[in-house]
């Protein structure tokens, strides 16, 4: 399979995507629209990865919505398409749905709680890393997979073949130090989770979070 990946800054990679994609003997190609406003079109891709990013859906950005006519072009071939953070919620407004603030900032590790058994092999409870204020209403006929306790709305699955997570359980160890690093300062205001940037680099990455992801993905690649 081909994986075409969309990063929008530089530290945000596909950490545990990436190996996933290795250990299964795929190819991985990341794009980086927003430095050089290249996409990869639909009939060249396997599987869309739409990653996390600083901006939000409605920022006056031209590659924005270049992203979402992409997330579009896929979603009419049924190509597995997996969201994360932004990447989710480009998604759920190329589903008709809405992103708009959150009641509530999470930036730092809380569980969430699984909603649905529509993935066999997913735990019931998952701490993930969170670094986000705005959400996505879940679009129609989807499945509610994950909440948190300060957000119902973290997770979906779409028809089979597409998921949006608004947290992340793809950073492995050195990713998790490189957003920390570059970005900790969104972590000090107004952050509802009350972690500092020290705090969220003493957790230690939780085992059970690449498991989730390449269970998602597996699921994924053959629906």
């Amino acid at each position: 399979m081909r994986i075409n990946v969309l990063q929008h800054t530089p530290h945000e990679g596909p950490g545990a995507i990436k190996a996933w994609a290795e250990d299964r003997g795929n190819k991985v190609y990341v794009y980086h629209p927003e430095t050089f406003g290249i996409f990869p079109k639909a009939d060249e891709t396997d599987m869309l990865v739409v990653l996390g990013g600083p901006m939000s859906p409605g920022d006056d950005l031209p590659w924005l919505e270049e992203e979402r006519q992409l997330i579009k072009d896929c979603l009419k071939q049924h190509l597995p398409i997996l969201g994360i953070c932004l990447g989710a919620q480009q998604i759920a407004i190329c589903l008709g749905s809405s992103v708009h603030p959150a009641a509530h900032k999470e930036v730092g590790w809380a569980p969430v709680y699984k909603q649905n058994d529509a993935i066999a092999g997913l735990p019931d409870k998952l701490l993930a890393l969170h670094w986000h204020q705005d959400m996505f209403e879940m679009p129609a006929e989807s499945h509610l997979l994950y909440s948190s306790d300060l957000l119902a709305n973290q997770g979906f699955l779409v028809n089979g073949n597409v998921i949006g997570l608004q947290f992340h359980l793809e950073p492995l160890a050195d990713n998790v130090r490189e957003i920390v690093i570059n970005d900790g300062a969104y972590a000090e205001s107004g952050n509802d989770l009350h972690q500092t940037p020290a705090e969220i680099l003493a957790q230690p990455l939780p085992s059970a979070n690449k498991r989730a992801i390449y269970t998602m993905l597996d699921y994924l690649s053959v629906h």
